[in-house]
């Protein structure tokens, strides 16, 4: 039950800001140029050409990750997956607009300093939200499990074939004339 209001209640924020980026991709350039800088600062040559060309263009990339993701994550479906692909979103647009520890003016300092660890914290959420396996075991877990329970079952196989090939090489050993 409480996944059913808090799935909404946290995605709402991704939903909003994706629209409105989707909207607004021009409101959006700065930041985005300037990431779409390090981003390809840090990508390999053959990989910069897979890279959108505009800053607007991958603004609207981000906004229509944060408004599907959002709306997917909201209503229940893949939640683990929209929330992984929540989380690096906003880490990253906290990162580029609320950059505290670059500002001289106490005020703005403390306004975006309140502001980037609010947004951290909606983040840990979204990172809790993509562990979050609502009860059931995750893929590591039941991947695992299955190895275990395929070897037991190897060595029971193994054992019993074993036992076999002992019962049938006696009775095929008193058969045979002397």
């Amino acid at each position: 039950m409480i996944r059913k209001i808090a799935r909404p209640m946290l995605a709402s924020v991704y939903v909003i800001d994706g629209v409105e980026t989707l909207l607004n991709p021009a409101g959006h350039k700065e930041a985005a140029d300037s990431v779409l800088k390090k981003v390809r600062a840090l990508t390999p040559r053959e990989y910069r050409g897979f890279l959108p060309k505009s800053p607007e263009t991958a603004a609207q990339i981000v906004g229509a990750t944060k408004a599907g993701a959002g709306a997917t994550f909201a209503i229940g479906k893949f939640p683990r997956l929209s929330a992984a692909l929540l989380a690096p979103t906003v880490g990253a647009n906290a990162y580029m607009h609320e950059a505290f520890w670059a500002e001289k003016d106490p005020e703005v300092k403390a306004r975006k300093q309140s502001n980037f660890f609010r947004t951290a914290a909606i983040v840990g959420g979204v990172l809790l939200a993509a562990a979050d396996t609502a009860g059931k075991p995750g893929l590591a877990w039941r991947t695992s499990h299955g190895v275990d329970v395929t070897r037991r079952e190897a060595k029971r196989a193994a054992k019993t074939a074993r036992r076999e090939a002992k019962l049938m090489a006696a009775v095929a050993g008193s058969k045979l004339p002397s």
